[in-house]
């Protein structure tokens, strides 16, 4: 790597030529917080938005409040907060080469016994949310011929009964093709990451025993890493990661 250069445009931070910048939805903990650490410990500049600012501060403390780390508290269903915070990554970096698709959450419950009181928000968030960071980013990823990253899920591939999450997933399957077949004329390239189980505040409150061996955030995160860095004209398009002994 060159020497870092600085840029007028980076708000004092130093970025060389070959320096990647990434924006990550739903940053602040789990898959999207270990997407961050990797990113950082790599040198790179990274941009996480999160809801809850208090968690996104606490993150920001725990690495040593980086310089090339950008803390963004927004809404990833809100198309103003989506934008603002691209807006923002590209006055602080001068750019943006990668975004990946991470925030969501389940509400666990079905179709035929749920409480639809909670449909609403799971399905902006997981299906509207990523939609809303590739129209936000493509302009800026169309110059710097990024890459979009979406975390589904292996319940976007694998029918489970009643499960509304799922169907959401499934949506973010079918996304991510649709966006390929669209933006890989312009040097774009899209990546679907669908994980089994994981370990993460994604069961938070739940019993988990039942369900055996669960791989970590770290080890998801290694993957979604791994595509982002992918040579220049290889486009990775889906990645199924289960943990030994999910049959599903």
């Amino acid at each position: 790597m060159d020497s870092p250069t600085h840029n007028e445009t980076t708000g004092g931070v130093p970025l060389t030529d070959d320096t990647r910048v990434t924006l990550v939805t739903g940053g602040g903990t789990g898959i999207g917080a270990a997407v961050a650490r990797r990113l950082l410990e790599a040198g790179e500049a990274v941009a996480v938005t999160g809801r809850r600012e208090e968690r996104l501060h606490a993150f920001a403390k725990e690495l040593g409040e980086p310089e090339r780390l950008l803390t963004l508290p927004g809404n990833a269903a809100d198309y103003a907060d989506v934008s603002g915070a691209v807006d923002a990554v590209l006055a602080r970096f001068g750019r943006l080469d990668a975004v990946v698709a991470n925030a969501g959450y389940a509400t666990h419950d079905t179709v035929a016994d749920g409480d639809p009181a909670g449909w609403t928000d799971m399905v902006l968030t997981n299906v509207l949310g990523p939609a809303l960071l590739i129209r936000a980013s493509v302009d800026a990823l169309r110059r710097s011929g990024g890459r979009i990253v979406l975390v589904g899920s292996v319940a976007g591939l694998v029918p489970t009964p009643g499960n509304l999450y799922g169907a959401t997933k499934y949506a973010v399957t079918g996304l991510a093709e649709n966006t390929r077949r669209q933006v890989t004329e312009w040097g774009i390239g899209v990546t679907l990451i669908a994980p089994g189980r994981v370990e993460t505040p994604f069961w938070d409150g739940r019993d988990v025993t039942s369900l055996g061996h669960m791989l970590t955030a770290e080890q998801i995160a290694g993957s979604v890493v791994w595509a982002l860095g992918q040579p220049h004209g290889v486009d990775v398009n889906t990645v199924v990661v289960r943990p030994l002994g999910q049959p599903n």
